[in-house]
């Protein structure tokens, strides 16, 4: 039986009862005073009277009971089915709120009710599944987006930022809670038209733009339903290659081409059947000269593109440093004595933990830049020690760097003076190769340098199990950073 008919039944029921209780009570009532009363016609006119008035008083009574009876009775009647639907009302809620838990009890069973329960059983169980499958969505969305090289950015259609990857985050500099405003990406014109555009009907916007130091490319795609995707290609790494490689190549050319130009010219001149021995012989030492130079560079662009390809791994070893040093110095001290320059050496840590090819290269190369540049005075190796490891270098009393050009010549092909260094035999990639070398051990290089006074240059060693770092240039106000 339905719940409406059910209800219906059970108040028609309750209704006949207390109506019947009602008649019996009054029924009872006029024969007890029949009974009971005279049988003279005005004895019986008057007992008719006060009979009227004790049936009104009895229905009166009687309709008050049979009111509150009912009440009572159909509030019995009525909690067994008041129960569920309570519990009913109580899980929608529940739902509503988003737990998903609640269930209807199993004792629910039959009827509307009974049907209700079900049905809302069945749809908790699949808004549940539902949003265990949202949830599975999210979290790979949320990882293919967080595993992208790219900034990914969501817009929806009140303009406001609902979604952003941490790669996102770091290219724009962006630190608010979603959702934001898309007005608080950066104020960059070419992003913010371009946004304003897609989110007005335009098609995909593919354009490069510049925020802070980065170069990027935004590629804006308008979502289904209103909104954009933006997503943002650093491209800073890539152009700043791009500039390296065609700086680079036009260094190679243009230190190639001057000794190439040089032996073009005398080769013309030695053709020449008339040229006296003693220029001939002038002529040719000159061209073999810049052929050893040719070759100088294309040596030191070979080491320095093997190092920087991991085609060379240094093989460290305790190496005794007095010998190195003393290797290093010997084939440059005629040169030394020619321009009256003393060489010399102030070793305070006797060994260092390097290979020893590489050792010997980066003490040679700034020993000769040293002597290159230094025209009087002296150059001096050292080797300092401190907790992390041993640095070793080479100071000079020389002409000095300017400030500004100091911080650039580790970089190849850079040079303070360029017309005096290429004159002086350099090729441009000494200092790049030492660096190269020194990072290679895990290690780092430093100069400095007082125009007029001389300049400073070491390279840092690490040693096994090495303590606090102690920085040496940390208190130098000279380029006797070291202690003499």
């Amino acid at each position: 039986m339905r719940l409406t008919q059910r209800l219906a039944f059970n108040s028609f029921l309750i209704i006949a009862l207390l109506m019947a209780l009602v008649l019996a009570a009054v029924e009872w009532r006029v024969r007890h005073h029949v009974r009971a009363e005279e049988t003279t016609p005005a004895a019986y006119d008057r007992s008719n009277d006060e009979l009227l008035r004790q049936i009104r008083r009895d229905i009166g009574i009687a309709g008050v009971a049979t009111l509150v009876i009912g009440l009572i009775l159909a509030r019995a009647l009525a909690r067994p089915v008041a129960r569920p639907i309570e519990e009913l009302r109580d899980i929608a809620r529940a739902l509503a709120a988003g737990d998903l838990s609640r269930r209807p009890s199993r004792t629910i069973a039959g009827g509307e009710v009974g049907d209700l329960a079900e049905a809302l059983r069945r749809m908790s169980e699949q808004l549940e599944t539902r949003l265990w499958e949202l949830q599975s969505e999210e979290a790979l969305l949320v990882a293919l987006t967080e595993s992208l090289n790219e900034g990914v950015v969501a817009v929806d259609a009140r303009k406001r930022v609902v979604r952003i990857n941490d790669r996102g985050r770091q290219l724009l500099g962006l630190r608010q809670a979603l959702p934001f405003p898309s007005s608080e990406l950066p104020p960059v014109a070419a992003l913010q038209d371009s946004l304003q555009l897609v989110l007005s009907g335009s098609a995909t916007i593919v354009r490069e733009i510049r925020v802070d130091e980065r170069t990027m490319v935004l590629t804006v795609r308008p979502l289904r339903g209103g909104g954009a995707v933006l997503a943002l290609l650093d491209l800073t790494t890539i152009r700043r290659l791009e500039t390296v490689r065609s700086d680079f190549v036009a260094n190679v050319s243009h230190e190639l081409r001057t000794p190439l130009t040089i032996i073009s010219g005398f080769v013309e001149t030695l053709q020449d059947d008339e040229l006296p021995p003693t220029l001939r012989h002038q002529f040719l030492g000159m061209a073999a000269s810049n052929v050893q130079r040719m070759q100088r560079i294309v040596d030191d662009l070979l080491d320095l593109s093997r190092i920087e390809s991991g085609g060379w791994v240094p093989d460290p070893d305790w190496l005794e440093l007095e010998g190195v040093a003393n290797d290093v110095l010997a084939p440059m001290q005629q040169r030394a004595q020619a321009k009256g320059v003393l060489l010399r050496t102030e070793l305070a840590a006797s060994m260092v933990f390097a290979d020893h090819t590489a050792a010997r290269q980066i003490l040679s190369n700034l020993a000769e830049n040293a002597l290159r540049h230094t025209a009087s005075g002296k150059v001096e190796l050292f080797s300092q020690a401190d907790d992390e490891g041993v640095w070793i270098g080479v100071r000079d009393t020389g002409s000095g760097i300017a400030a500004e050009h100091l911080p650039r010549i580790f970089e190849r092909f850079y040079r303070a003076d360029p017309g005096r260094s290429r004159e002086a035999g350099g090729t441009g990639l000494g200092l790049a190769i030492v660096r190269h070398l020194t990072e290679a051990h895990g290690g780092r290089v430093r100069a400095e340098s007082t125009v007029g006074a001389g300049t400073t240059i070491a390279a840092f060693f690490p040693t096994p199990a090495s303590g606090p770092y102690s920085d040496p240039f940390a208190d130098a106000d000279s380029p006797d950073a070291y202690p003499a």
